[in-house]
């Protein structure tokens, strides 16, 4: 009993002593003349970053980069080897790495092909990365063709031997030095234009800029559209719609003989294969065309309305295979302009797939192509068994107003509805339904065209510099420019606001129709 009170009275003394240390604490954390206790934070940063030509010979003056938060971007405006550039920084910290391997400005050599990062430490434990974003050149996978003996390319029927090699940059694998052949191609874009067009064919089929292997590819070279993009942007409306395929692109820079030859857009050619018209080994691709610009083994039949030029397979005239399609496409107009033509059974719907027929249409009017009316470049597609079908798109560089000889400089007016068999074809009222309706589903899309525009324009802000310092387009009349503006940014501009008027023009006539 008493050691239980003797232990209570020592828990008790130990609980006062407790409580007057901590009231002395206390009092001396209020004192006025204590001195407070600051946490010293050390500064992380990169506060400079550049490269200098004392240190990479190769650069023609000083690149200094823009930091812009935790991303440090620049541009080296020469096509130069960009792998082992030696960057001069200044920064606030302890130490500075990429991936850990310590880095002493105007010393380290890097890789910057693709993005860097930069890590600044303290002593601390601080630290913070910076992503280093440099551009080379214009940003473009780049292609280096050489011809044998500096060979010309000035013939659209004979290749010229030589070899290729793709610098694809961060986005697309490269291709070693390979052989290759190579020869013009078009018609007024090589006969006018002094930037020419090409057909290149590779020895062995090979992926290229990420589109699926082939041997042949073809150079646009966007001369007479200085927004460069009216073949793409066509191309975007096509990969939105039912059609079978519509050709990929990738644009680059091109040199040819070690001289630098402007942008390019480079596009899958419009022929039978497994990844382009698929004919499924039976199939007929044919194209409306004009006799004038057939070439002299080209196999050809009439329609009513058409010279239809037969592209692939390679036919004998009069073969079987020949009169099969030959009749096909005359049995189909002829039906078209009968009496029964709405049949639903018995009509054009049973030769035609209206799903393509409405979506190229819609595609071809809406960018209002010169060529799509009637001249060229309309090719269609059908095997044997099924439908027609028309497709693919093709040649749009003359769309979108780009042109001062006819009523397509003009964003209002129907244009592809007068061709021949559209024009019958909308007198079929359950036919322009389905148009409205299909309509409006690119309506819907415009925004999304639009978005289109500024990508391609963002992509090419570089390249079309380069490209212009060349070939002068900008600021001077090239046929056949309705319009001339002194500056890149203007023609896509003037792009755009034609394309929004022309969809707004189409959406009202459509609904009145």
């Amino acid at each position: 009993m008493k050691f239980n009170i003797k232990l209570e009275f020592i828990k008790n003394k130990l609980l006062y002593v407790l409580r007057l240390i901590i009231l002395i604490l206390a009092l001396n954390a209020c004192n006025n003349d204590s001195e407070p206790i600051i946490d010293v934070v050390e500064n992380v940063e990169i506060s400079e970053f550049s490269f200098l030509t004392l240190n990479n010979p190769n650069l023609l003056s000083n690149v200094y980069l823009s930091i812009e938060g935790n991303k440090i971007i620049g541009r080296i405006p020469q096509n130069i080897d960009v792998s082992e550039l030696i960057a001069n920084f200044e920064f606030s910290g302890s130490s500075i790495a990429v991936n850990n391997v310590p880095q002493t400005s105007a010393i380290t050599k890097n890789d910057f092909t693709g993005i860097v990062s930069y890590t600044v430490k303290s002593s601390s434990g601080a630290q913070i990365s910076y992503e280093i974003d440099v551009t080379k050149f214009t940003g473009l996978p780049i292609i280096y063709l050489s011809t044998n003996q500096n060979a010309p390319i000035d013939s659209k029927e004979d290749y010229v031997d030589g070899s290729i090699i793709i610098d694809g940059g961060r986005n697309f694998n490269s291709l070693n030095d390979s052989s290759m052949k190579i020869r013009g191609r078009g018609n007024s874009t090589w006969y006018v234009h002094p930037k020419k067009p090409y057909q290149l064919k590779l020895s062995d089929e090979h992926e290229f800029l990420g589109m699926p292997s082939e041997k042949k590819w073809l150079f646009l070279a966007e001369y007479s559209d200085k927004t460069m993009m009216r073949n793409s942007i066509a191309f975007e409306m096509g990969y939105l719609s039912n059609l079978d395929w519509t050709p990929e692109s990738n644009f680059v820079e091109v040199y040819l003989n070690d001289s630098y030859n402007g942008t390019y857009n480079i596009t899958q050619k419009v022929e039978e294969g497994i990844s382009r018209v698929n004919l499924e080994g039976s199939g007929y691709l044919l194209e409306i065309d004009q006799f004038d610009r057939l070439d002299a083994d080209d196999v050809y039949f009439h329609t009513g309305n058409f010279l239809i030029n037969i592209k692939e397979p390679e036919l004998e005239l009069n073969s079987n295979e020949y009169n099969y399609v030959k009749n096909l496409l005359n049995e189909f107009e002829t039906n078209l302009y009968s009496s029964q033509f709405k049949h639903p059974t018995e009509g054009y719907a049973n030769y035609i797939d209206v799903d393509s027929f409405i979506d190229w249409y819609l595609i071809s009017e809406i960018t209002k192509n010169q060529d799509s009316k009637s001249f060229s470049s309309i090719f269609l597609n059908v095997i044997p068994g099924q439908k027609i079908k028309m497709g693919p798109l093709w040649d749009f560089d003359l769309s979108f107003g780009n042109v001062n000889y006819s009523e397509c400089e003009l964003a209002t007016g129907f244009w592809v509805k007068d061709h021949k068999w559209y024009s019958r074809l909308f007198e079929d009222e359950s036919f322009v339904e389905k148009v409205k309706t299909r309509f409006n589903y690119f309506k819907e899309n415009e925004i999304y065209i639009l978005d289109k525009m500024d990508f391609y324009a963002n992509q090419l802000k570089w390249s079309q510099q380069e490209n212009d310092m060349v070939w002068e387009t900008l600021g001077i009349y090239v046929w056949p420019n309705p319009v001339v503006y002194n500056t890149y940014e203007e023609e896509v501009s003037h792009l755009k606001s034609w394309y929004s008027e022309r969809m707004s023009w189409l959406d009202n006539a459509f609904s009145s129709l």
